[in-house]
């Protein structure tokens, strides 16, 4: 398992892409307390039913890239 590190002003836009790209995401399932990146990421493999590999990758891709507009 990679290690993510999300800071609070990252998460405020990655939040707002993941929930466009997965609108049926509820303010829970987004809930995030920087340092708690291991909770983050369980709670939406499970809710996406992905494994936690894929939604470490897909968060490390927008956080590369959090001025894109793409999903």
């Amino acid at each position: 398992m990679s290690v993510l590190k999300i800071t609070a002003e990252a998460w405020e836009v990655l939040k707002i892409k993941l929930s466009r790209k997965y609108n049926h995401l509820t303010i829970g399932d987004l809930a995030y307390t920087p340092g708690e990146e291991n909770a983050l990421v369980t709670r939406l493999a499970k809710r996406l039913r992905r494994d936690k590999d894929y939604i470490e990758f897909t968060l490390a891709k927008e956080l590369s890239n959090l001025k894109s507009n793409r999903l």
